[in-house]
């Protein structure tokens, strides 16, 4: 299998109809996904057959198995190509695949390959663009787990307490927004702002809307599909990525002041309350707000599970309380890293490993 070809790419047709009005590319980027690659392009290949799409995988240096799995897919399945990405991260996978594409796509599809899509996920994000006129199409998420902590999670991350009220991660009509989980974008408004910023290791999506809507372009968080994510399934695990995430919200903020939100302010302020809580052994009262804080958590999760009838769930809280904390930690480790000066495997140092980006 060779590097998508850019001389022989045409516009495709399907059932023997003309094709949509747009040449449309799926680009699923990865690294280290050999559990769910092989799923994820056939959930998505009748609906890149029937819109006439290319499939690129676009991988940053697997060594699980992945690439032999994507070749073999290959061998049956012409409109799949691999791309090699040794800029490692999902902002250089797009970049890289949307300068390959040439002049040859008017629209990409970023698929996630630690994800589950319905059968016409691709023509529901199409019909929705032309529907609205958008520029970029965003969906919803909803996580979901397999074991009991994967559950616990996924259950913390689907919830109020633990999402903060993002827009994508709940339910709803659709409307246009400031940001949501990107899938579907017109490859002229993409270029037209540059593309992802490489330099972000996480929260790139966000940093590209910020700028998508500054430049007048419009996005739409669609209700016509939802993605399935499958989280992080360690407490451990977890905590790391949310801390990258509060990382990648300071670098964000800091290059667009006032893209901070309400519930941002919140969880900026939980990494100050543990830092008075380590004084509690001279002022008790200081572990106070802390303590509040991890009551709530606890309690919210518990309500959560009543409410879904799922005791499997009651311990979500931990996790909603891990994932705070992280996330206000790594913001705070990011204003101190550009404070100083100091360099760092931060968002802006591109050396990250491939992730789910993070709000």
């Amino acid at each position: 299998m060779t590097p998508y070809p850019l001389d022989d790419v045409q516009p495709a047709t399907a059932g023997g109809t003309p094709g949509p009005p747009g040449r449309i590319a799926i680009v699923i980027p990865t690294l280290n996904e050999a559990r769910h690659i092989i799923r994820v392009i056939r959930a998505v290949a009748g609906g890149a057959d029937r819109l006439g799409a290319h499939i690129l995988v676009v991988d940053g240096g697997s060594t699980d198995g992945t690439l032999d799995l994507v070749r073999q897919e290959a061998r049956h399945r012409p409109g799949l190509f691999l791309l090699h990405n040794p800029g490692r991260l999902q902002s250089a996978a797009v970049n890289l695949a949307v300068r390959h594409l040439g002049d040859t796509a008017d629209w990409i599809i970023r698929v996630d390959a630690h994800a589950d899509y319905p059968h016409d996920y691709c023509e529901a994000l199409f019909a929705e663009a032309c529907r609205t006129g958008a520029d970029s199409v965003v969906v919803r998420m909803h996580a979901t787990g397999r074991g009991l902590m994967q559950r616990n999670i996924a259950a913390a991350q689907n919830s109020l307490f633990g999402n903060g009220g993002s827009a994508h991660r709940g339910s709803g009509e659709g409307r246009f927004v400031e940001h949501g989980h990107h899938a579907l974008m017109r490859v002229a408004a993409f270029r037209k702002v540059g593309g992802y910023d490489e330099g972000f290791s996480h929260n790139e999506d966000v940093e590209l809307d910020q700028r998508l809507v500054k430049a007048g372009f419009r996005i739409w968080l669609t209700a016509a599909t939802v993605m399935e994510y499958h989280p992080r399934d360690t407490l451990r695990g977890v905590a790391r990525q949310y801390f990258s995430f509060g990382a990648g919200r300071m670098a964000t903020a800091r290059r667009h002041p006032g893209s901070l939100r309400k519930r941002h302010f919140i969880l900026i302020g939980l990494a100050p309350l543990g830092g008075l809580a380590a004084f509690a052994p001279a002022v008790p009262l200081l572990a106070l707000p802390l303590g509040l804080w991890l009551c709530a958590c606890l309690g919210a999760g518990v309500v959560t599970a009543f409410r879904a009838g799922k005791p499997a769930i009651l311990a979500c809280g931990v996790p909603g309380a891990v994932t705070q904390m992280a996330w206000s930690l790594g913001f705070w480790a990011e204003a101190l890293r550009l404070r100083t000066g100091v360099a760092g495997q931060g968002p802006g140092s591109g050396h990250a490993p491939h992730e789910m980006t993070g709000r």
